[in-house]
């Protein structure tokens, strides 16, 4: 069977990474961060044009924040700002994700968790996290969260959905509020 860690050995030569018998953690690349260097720059070339990905320490692509603008619907004109860890069990796992910006959103808590199913690392409907997903299903996960996405059927914030159901002029004027305040 063919893995990835044997895949990558390969095309290193077989090359150990030792050094005149010193321990070889110090040399070693994870492989999380090959893969994220091949899916950042993937990531880069494919952004949709209402996102921004900014990496604080150039040297740690494991973590980053992301920016979406939606250009329309309930949140346009707002600009949400998403934080994005990736465990050093990726791709196995997927990215934890936390919106820094208050919302309201029946799929994101005013406490910046998020319903998304592709970030589950279980799901019933088979929709979640899978090793073939990279950074760039994520990104355009997030992305449609404002638009495809918005759920109000399965919601995370029951409070909102509800709101959603109740008025949808005076949901459309609260989430409006919440831009104002915080999302700009």
């Amino acid at each position: 069977m063919l893995t990835l860690a044997s895949k990558l050995k390969k095309e290193d030569g077989g090359k150990t990474g030792r050094a005149s018998g010193a321990s070889d953690s110090t040399h070693r690349v994870s492989i999380r961060d090959r893969l994220l260097t091949k899916e950042v720059a993937e990531l880069e070339a494919n952004l949709p044009s209402t996102c921004k990905a900014s990496f604080p320490d150039e040297d740690k692509l494991h973590h980053f924040q992301l920016a979406v603008s939606p250009d329309e619907g309930y949140y346009q004109s707002g600009r949400f700002q998403f934080e994005i860890d990736v465990p050093e069990a990726y791709n196995m796992v997927p990215p934890k994700v936390r919106c820094l910006t208050r919302i309201w959103h029946p799929n994101i808590t005013e406490n910046g968790e998020i319903c998304l199913s592709l970030l589950r690392e279980h799901s019933i409907d088979g929709t979640g996290w899978a090793p073939t997903r990279t950074l760039k299903d994520v990104v355009w996960g997030l992305n449609s969260l404002f638009t495809d996405l918005l759920n109000f059927d399965d919601p995370l914030n029951i409070d909102a959905a509800e709101h959603h159901l109740r008025d949808k002029e005076d949901f459309r004027n609260k989430v409006q509020d919440y831009i104002k305040h915080y999302a700009r």
